[in-house]
Protein backbone atom coordinates (compact mmCIF):
# COMPACT_ATOMS: atom_id res chain seq x y z
CA UNK A 1 0.00 0.00 0.00
CA UNK A 2 1.28 3.41 -0.98
CA UNK A 3 2.05 5.64 2.00
CA UNK A 4 0.34 9.02 2.26
CA UNK A 5 2.73 11.95 2.06
CA UNK A 6 1.72 13.82 5.20
CA UNK A 7 2.47 16.98 7.13
CA UNK A 8 1.11 16.98 10.69
CA UNK A 9 0.44 20.48 12.00
CA UNK A 10 0.26 20.30 15.80
CA UNK A 11 0.19 22.22 19.07
CA UNK A 12 1.75 19.16 20.62
CA UNK A 13 -0.23 18.35 23.73
CA UNK A 14 -1.28 15.02 25.21
CA UNK A 15 -3.55 13.78 22.42
CA UNK A 16 -1.39 15.36 19.68
CA UNK A 17 1.48 13.23 21.00
CA UNK A 18 -0.56 10.05 20.59
CA UNK A 19 -1.66 11.23 17.13
CA UNK A 20 1.97 11.71 16.04
CA UNK A 21 3.06 8.38 17.55
CA UNK A 22 0.17 6.59 15.84
CA UNK A 23 0.99 8.19 12.49
CA UNK A 24 4.63 7.12 12.76
CA UNK A 25 3.90 3.59 13.94
CA UNK A 26 1.04 2.95 11.50
CA UNK A 27 3.39 2.39 8.56
CA UNK A 28 0.74 4.01 6.35
CA UNK A 29 2.06 7.57 6.51
CA UNK A 30 5.25 9.03 5.11
CA UNK A 31 5.42 11.99 7.48
CA UNK A 32 7.43 14.51 5.49
CA UNK A 33 7.40 17.05 8.28
CA UNK A 34 5.70 18.29 11.43
CA UNK A 35 4.81 21.96 11.75
CA UNK A 36 4.03 23.47 15.13
CA UNK A 37 1.71 26.18 16.37
CA UNK A 38 0.45 27.76 19.57
CA UNK A 39 -2.67 26.36 21.19
CA UNK A 40 -2.50 23.91 24.08
CA UNK A 41 0.79 25.61 24.98
CA UNK A 42 3.07 28.31 23.52
CA UNK A 43 4.60 27.38 20.18
CA UNK A 44 8.14 27.05 21.59
CA UNK A 45 6.93 24.37 24.00
CA UNK A 46 4.93 22.64 21.25
CA UNK A 47 8.11 22.46 19.16
CA UNK A 48 10.16 21.08 22.04
CA UNK A 49 7.49 18.47 22.78
CA UNK A 50 7.44 17.42 19.13
CA UNK A 51 11.19 16.90 19.07
CA UNK A 52 11.03 14.80 22.23
CA UNK A 53 8.13 12.72 20.87
CA UNK A 54 10.16 11.98 17.73
CA UNK A 55 13.04 10.81 19.92
CA UNK A 56 10.64 8.61 21.89
CA UNK A 57 9.41 7.10 18.61
CA UNK A 58 12.96 6.36 17.48
CA UNK A 59 12.79 8.93 14.66
CA UNK A 60 15.15 11.58 16.04
CA UNK A 61 16.72 13.70 13.25
CA UNK A 62 14.65 11.88 10.60
CA UNK A 63 11.47 13.98 10.32
CA UNK A 64 11.94 17.76 9.98
CA UNK A 65 10.13 19.97 12.50
CA UNK A 66 9.25 23.52 11.49
CA UNK A 67 8.06 26.07 14.02
CA UNK A 68 5.08 28.21 13.07
CA UNK A 69 2.65 30.75 14.45
CA UNK A 70 2.94 32.01 18.01
CA UNK A 71 -0.29 34.06 17.84
CA UNK A 72 -3.60 34.03 15.93
CA UNK A 73 -4.04 36.00 12.71
CA UNK A 74 -5.63 39.06 14.34
CA UNK A 75 -5.96 38.33 18.07
CA UNK A 76 -3.62 38.14 21.06
CA UNK A 77 -3.34 35.06 23.28
CA UNK A 78 -1.70 35.40 26.68
CA UNK A 79 -3.11 32.41 28.60
CA UNK A 80 -2.83 28.73 27.68
CA UNK A 81 -5.03 25.85 28.96
CA UNK A 82 -2.51 24.21 31.30
CA UNK A 83 -5.39 22.70 33.29
CA UNK A 84 -6.12 20.48 30.26
CA UNK A 85 -2.65 19.42 29.11
CA UNK A 86 -0.32 20.37 31.96
CA UNK A 87 2.27 23.12 32.18
CA UNK A 88 4.53 21.40 29.63
CA UNK A 89 1.62 20.29 27.44
CA UNK A 90 2.17 16.55 27.78
CA UNK A 91 0.69 15.96 31.19
CA UNK A 92 3.85 17.22 32.92
CA UNK A 93 5.64 14.01 31.95
CA UNK A 94 9.36 14.68 31.44
CA UNK A 95 10.73 13.04 28.30
CA UNK A 96 14.44 12.95 27.45
CA UNK A 97 15.68 15.92 25.43
CA UNK A 98 16.39 15.46 21.74
CA UNK A 99 19.54 16.36 19.85
CA UNK A 100 17.33 17.42 16.94
CA UNK A 101 16.58 21.11 16.46
CA UNK A 102 13.81 22.69 14.39
CA UNK A 103 14.68 23.70 10.86
CA UNK A 104 15.11 27.41 10.18
CA UNK A 105 12.31 27.50 7.57
CA UNK A 106 9.03 28.77 9.10
CA UNK A 107 5.98 26.50 9.01
CA UNK A 108 4.05 28.40 6.34
CA UNK A 109 7.04 28.42 3.96
CA UNK A 110 7.64 24.72 4.65
CA UNK A 111 4.01 23.88 3.80
CA UNK A 112 4.15 25.89 0.56
CA UNK A 113 7.45 24.27 -0.47
CA UNK A 114 6.29 20.73 0.25
CA UNK A 115 3.05 21.29 -1.66
CA UNK A 116 5.10 22.37 -4.68
CA UNK A 117 7.55 19.46 -4.38
CA UNK A 118 4.93 16.76 -3.91
CA UNK A 119 2.67 17.80 -6.80
CA UNK A 120 -0.84 17.16 -5.41
CA UNK A 121 0.29 14.25 -3.23
CA UNK A 122 0.53 16.22 0.02
CA UNK A 123 -2.01 15.53 2.75
CA UNK A 124 -2.08 17.92 5.72
CA UNK A 125 -3.51 16.85 9.06
CA UNK A 126 -4.11 19.89 11.27
CA UNK A 127 -4.46 19.12 14.97
CA UNK A 128 -4.52 22.66 16.36
CA UNK A 129 -5.42 26.21 15.38
CA UNK A 130 -5.45 26.67 11.61
CA UNK A 131 -3.12 29.67 11.71
CA UNK A 132 -0.19 28.04 9.90
CA UNK A 133 -2.50 26.82 7.12
CA UNK A 134 -3.99 30.31 6.75
CA UNK A 135 -0.54 31.91 6.54
CA UNK A 136 0.48 29.37 3.88
CA UNK A 137 -2.66 30.13 1.86
CA UNK A 138 -1.93 33.86 2.05
CA UNK A 139 1.60 33.24 0.75
CA UNK A 140 0.40 30.95 -2.05
CA UNK A 141 -3.26 31.43 -3.08
CA UNK A 142 -2.78 28.50 -5.51
CA UNK A 143 -2.24 26.11 -2.59
CA UNK A 144 -5.75 24.55 -2.84
CA UNK A 145 -4.87 23.19 -6.29
CA UNK A 146 -1.59 21.73 -4.99
CA UNK A 147 -2.67 20.06 -1.73
CA UNK A 148 -4.42 16.71 -2.06
CA UNK A 149 -6.48 17.04 1.13
CA UNK A 150 -6.69 18.78 4.49
CA UNK A 151 -7.97 16.81 7.46
CA UNK A 152 -8.57 18.99 10.48
CA UNK A 153 -9.50 18.29 14.07
CA UNK A 154 -11.93 20.99 14.98
CA UNK A 155 -15.46 22.24 15.00
CA UNK A 156 -18.83 20.94 16.09
CA UNK A 157 -22.11 20.86 14.18
CA UNK A 158 -24.69 18.67 15.92
CA UNK A 159 -23.11 18.73 19.40
CA UNK A 160 -22.14 21.37 21.94
CA UNK A 161 -18.77 23.08 21.97
CA UNK A 162 -16.02 22.38 24.48
CA UNK A 163 -14.82 25.91 25.29
CA UNK A 164 -18.12 27.76 24.84
CA UNK A 165 -21.67 26.47 24.41
CA UNK A 166 -21.18 26.45 20.63
CA UNK A 167 -17.45 26.41 19.89
CA UNK A 168 -14.67 23.82 19.75
CA UNK A 169 -11.25 24.93 21.02
CA UNK A 170 -9.17 24.80 17.83
CA UNK A 171 -11.64 26.86 15.79
CA UNK A 172 -12.38 29.23 18.68
CA UNK A 173 -8.62 29.76 19.20
CA UNK A 174 -8.27 31.47 15.81
CA UNK A 175 -11.70 31.85 14.18
CA UNK A 176 -10.43 34.19 11.46
CA UNK A 177 -7.84 31.65 10.35
CA UNK A 178 -10.40 28.85 10.43
CA UNK A 179 -12.92 30.75 8.32
CA UNK A 180 -10.22 31.76 5.85
CA UNK A 181 -9.19 28.11 5.46
CA UNK A 182 -12.79 26.91 5.08
CA UNK A 183 -13.45 29.44 2.31
CA UNK A 184 -10.11 28.83 0.53
CA UNK A 185 -11.14 26.05 -1.82
CA UNK A 186 -9.01 23.41 -0.09
CA UNK A 187 -10.52 19.92 -0.09
CA UNK A 188 -11.37 19.56 3.61
CA UNK A 189 -12.59 16.84 5.94
CA UNK A 190 -13.58 18.17 9.36
CA UNK A 191 -13.08 15.70 12.19
CA UNK A 192 -15.00 17.50 14.91
CA UNK A 193 -16.54 16.91 18.30
CA UNK A 194 -19.46 15.12 16.63
CA UNK A 195 -17.18 12.08 16.27
CA UNK A 196 -14.23 12.68 18.59
CA UNK A 197 -16.41 12.68 21.71
CA UNK A 198 -17.66 9.23 20.71
CA UNK A 199 -14.09 7.88 20.39
CA UNK A 200 -12.86 7.38 23.93
CA UNK A 201 -9.62 5.88 25.13
CA UNK A 202 -10.00 4.14 28.50
CA UNK A 203 -7.56 3.23 31.23
CA UNK A 204 -8.54 -0.40 30.59
CA UNK A 205 -7.25 -0.03 27.00
CA UNK A 206 -3.90 1.21 28.31
CA UNK A 207 -3.73 -1.57 30.91
CA UNK A 208 -4.13 -4.16 28.16
CA UNK A 209 -1.56 -2.36 26.05
CA UNK A 210 0.96 -2.48 28.91
CA UNK A 211 0.60 -6.27 28.93
CA UNK A 212 0.72 -6.86 25.17
CA UNK A 213 2.96 -4.19 23.61
CA UNK A 214 6.16 -5.04 21.79
CA UNK A 215 9.34 -4.55 23.84
CA UNK A 216 10.43 -1.69 21.56
CA UNK A 217 7.17 0.14 22.35
CA UNK A 218 7.31 -0.14 26.14
CA UNK A 219 8.67 3.38 26.66
CA UNK A 220 5.96 4.77 24.38
CA UNK A 221 3.21 2.92 26.22
CA UNK A 222 4.62 4.03 29.57
CA UNK A 223 4.53 7.63 28.34
CA UNK A 224 0.93 7.22 27.12
CA UNK A 225 -0.13 5.84 30.50
CA UNK A 226 1.51 8.67 32.42
CA UNK A 227 0.39 11.53 30.18
CA UNK A 228 -3.14 10.20 29.75
CA UNK A 229 -3.66 10.07 33.53
CA UNK A 230 -3.51 13.90 33.48
CA UNK A 231 -5.98 14.00 30.59
CA UNK A 232 -8.33 11.52 32.26
CA UNK A 233 -8.30 13.64 35.40
CA UNK A 234 -9.26 16.75 33.42
CA UNK A 235 -12.18 14.95 31.75
CA UNK A 236 -13.32 13.56 35.10
CA UNK A 237 -13.53 17.10 36.46
CA UNK A 238 -14.95 18.78 33.34
CA UNK A 239 -17.26 16.12 31.86
CA UNK A 240 -17.67 13.54 34.67
CA UNK A 241 -15.96 10.91 32.49
CA UNK A 242 -14.47 8.06 34.49
CA UNK A 243 -10.90 7.04 33.55
CA UNK A 244 -11.33 7.84 29.87
CA UNK A 245 -11.00 10.74 27.43
CA UNK A 246 -12.05 11.58 23.87
CA UNK A 247 -9.36 10.97 21.26
CA UNK A 248 -9.68 14.26 19.40
CA UNK A 249 -6.35 14.56 17.56
CA UNK A 250 -5.55 10.86 17.03
CA UNK A 251 -8.90 10.42 15.28
CA UNK A 252 -7.97 13.08 12.71
CA UNK A 253 -4.81 11.18 11.74
CA UNK A 254 -6.76 7.92 11.77
CA UNK A 255 -9.42 9.31 9.42
CA UNK A 256 -6.69 10.44 7.00
CA UNK A 257 -5.27 6.90 6.93
CA UNK A 258 -8.51 4.93 7.40
CA UNK A 259 -11.29 7.08 5.88
CA UNK A 260 -13.80 4.23 6.04
CA UNK A 261 -13.86 4.51 9.83
CA UNK A 262 -16.21 7.52 9.60
CA UNK A 263 -19.34 8.55 7.77
CA UNK A 264 -19.20 12.05 6.29
CA UNK A 265 -21.75 14.51 5.01
CA UNK A 266 -20.91 17.50 2.84
CA UNK A 267 -22.10 20.74 4.41
CA UNK A 268 -21.61 24.40 3.65
CA UNK A 269 -19.62 25.77 6.59
CA UNK A 270 -18.47 29.14 7.82
CA UNK A 271 -17.01 30.30 11.13
CA UNK A 272 -18.56 32.96 13.33
CA UNK A 273 -15.90 35.59 14.03
CA UNK A 274 -17.90 38.28 15.86
CA UNK A 275 -20.63 36.74 18.02
CA UNK A 276 -20.53 37.33 21.76
CA UNK A 277 -21.91 33.87 22.56
CA UNK A 278 -21.07 32.16 19.27
CA UNK A 279 -17.48 33.23 18.53
CA UNK A 280 -15.70 30.31 16.86
CA UNK A 281 -18.88 28.40 16.07
CA UNK A 282 -18.73 26.27 12.91
CA UNK A 283 -22.01 27.29 11.31
CA UNK A 284 -23.48 24.75 8.89
CA UNK A 285 -26.04 25.98 6.38
CA UNK A 286 -28.36 22.97 6.54
CA UNK A 287 -31.04 24.43 4.31
CA UNK A 288 -32.09 22.47 1.23
CA UNK A 289 -30.28 25.02 -0.94
CA UNK A 290 -27.34 26.27 1.18
CA UNK A 291 -25.78 29.61 0.27
CA UNK A 292 -23.70 30.51 3.34
CA UNK A 293 -20.20 29.09 3.63
CA UNK A 294 -18.17 26.65 1.52
CA UNK A 295 -18.43 22.87 1.08
CA UNK A 296 -16.66 20.79 3.71
CA UNK A 297 -16.93 17.05 4.35
CA UNK A 298 -18.05 16.81 7.98
CA UNK A 299 -17.62 13.59 9.95
CA UNK A 300 -21.00 12.75 11.50
CA UNK A 301 -20.54 9.12 12.61
CA UNK A 302 -17.62 6.91 13.63
CA UNK A 303 -17.04 3.24 14.39
CA UNK A 304 -15.54 4.24 17.73
CA UNK A 305 -14.57 0.78 19.01
CA UNK A 306 -12.82 -0.06 15.75
CA UNK A 307 -11.09 3.34 15.77
CA UNK A 308 -9.58 2.71 19.20
CA UNK A 309 -8.53 -0.80 18.17
CA UNK A 310 -6.77 0.51 15.05
CA UNK A 311 -5.13 3.29 17.04
CA UNK A 312 -3.64 0.98 19.62
CA UNK A 313 -2.79 -2.10 17.58
CA UNK A 314 0.21 -0.32 16.04
CA UNK A 315 1.94 -0.52 19.43
CA UNK A 316 1.24 -4.25 19.99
Amino acid sequence: MKQLKMIIDADTGIDDALAILYGIKSGKADIVGITTTFGNIPVDQATENTLRILKLAGRENEIPVSQGASQPLTRIVKVFPTHVHGVNGIGDVELPASTQRPISEPADDFIVRKADELENELVIVALGRLTNIAHALKKDPELPSKVKHLYLMGGAVHVAGNVTPTSEANIWGDPEAADFVFQSGLKITMVGLDVTYQTRLRQSHLDLLEQSCKPENREIVSFLNRSMSYYFNFYRQSDALQQCAPMHDPLAVLVALEPGIVQTQQMHLSVECKGELTLGMTVADLRRKPVAGSPVDVCINVDADRAIDLMLEVFV
